[in-house]
């Protein structure tokens, strides 16, 4: 789960503020991630949304989404501290910020894993309705292109953009090889989760190490970034690239924060988006409704401290935002 995308053509940065406060008393992320199979398992995390009747958007849903009273959810949920699981249930920024997003539109947000990659083709196929998994508002996923290939792979989907956050490079507690940026990654070992912004950073890096003279990235990829995590914990990579907010949150909590640390600055940041089916705009029209009320009533900054991640916050709800 690393920034959920590919590759973006600007290089902005910004910086989220350390997760470290928010650790969760003995989680550790390389072992408290729950089932990351793609087994249509469900995870009701709004803890009873507003009824119908008495939420202020309720009438902006679809009919059927109104009278079923519940929003499936496709989500990846081994991805600390953005969702995960903790005793049974998915937890995390984004399953407080739909339990917000339910209290406003009267439904509950149920949150169904599965593997990160195959989300999108789980939308497409109507499995769930939204898709909320630390996943990067880009223009290839808006129109449906195989970032790797250029090739059109599907019809694309919309975003109503939440979040803003880069991707971080992690690495062994006490850095043992050095490395300070992308350019010391050429020629080594990177363990990260396929099909993530991470994945085209590394990629393209790769490339830049070609142009220079220098031996390329190996890249190890893995269904879930725990996979990564364990990889680099063992001395198999020299670095795991992810989400700002995961490696954080990940230097502070595994091992008690004795196992890896954060290096560098982020890069490449961007916006995650709720990622909607092209033919459901009510849906996304709603789900903005909704996001611009808990920014407009405080609500949203709550959740974000509580996770303290204030440096993500975005002040408006966008819709195919990413570039």
């Amino acid at each position: 789960m690393t920034a959920r995308s590919t590759r973006r053509t600007t290089a902005s940065r910004s910086r989220i503020a350390a997760v470290g406060a928010i650790a969760v008393a003995g989680t550790l992320v390389l072992a408290g991630c729950g089932d990351h199979t793609d087994k249509g398992g469900s995870t009701d995390t709004s803890g009873g949304g507003s009824s119908t009747s008495s939420a202020p958007l309720a009438d902006k849903l679809p009919k059927d989404i109104r009278d079923a009273g519940v929003i499936k959810v496709g989500s990846d949920i081994s991805y600390a501290p953005v969702e995960f699981m903790q005793g049974g249930k998915a937890v995390g920024i984004d399953p407080d910020i739909a339990d917000a997003l339910g209290k406003q539109l009267g439904v509950k947000f149920d949150f169904q894993n599965g593997k990160f990659d195959q989300l999108i083709v789980g939308l497409q196929a109507k499995r769930f309705n939204v898709i909320m998994s630390a996943m990067n508002d880009t223009k290839d996923r808006q129109n449906g292109i195989d970032s790797d290939t250029g090739k059109k792979v599907g019809n694309g989907v919309d975003f109503v953009d939440y979040f803003t956050a880069g991707t971080s490079i992690l690495v062994q507690k006490g850095n043992p090889k050095g490395v300070k940026s992308l350019d010391d990654l050429c020629g080594k070992v990177v363990a990260l989760q396929k099909g993530t912004t991470s994945e085209g950073v590394a990629k393209a890096q790769s490339t830049k190490c070609t142009k220079d003279g220098k031996k390329p990235i190996t890249l190890q990829t893995f269904d879930t970034d725990p996979e990564a995590l364990l990889r680099l914990k063992q001395g198999a990579s020299v670095a795991d690239l992810n989400d700002f907010p995961v490696a954080a949150y990940n230097a502070k909590t595994s091992g008690g924060g004795k196992d890896f640390e954060v290096v560098g600055d982020q890069i490449e940041a961007g916006p995650y988006g709720i990622a909607v089916s092209k033919e459901n705009a009510q849906l996304r029209d709603a789900l903005q409704a909704a996001v611009s009320a808990i920014i407009k009533s405080g609500e949203y900054q709550k959740i974000l401290q509580k996770w303290n991640v204030t440096d993500g916050a975005v002040t408006d709800a966008k819709i195919n935002g990413g570039s």
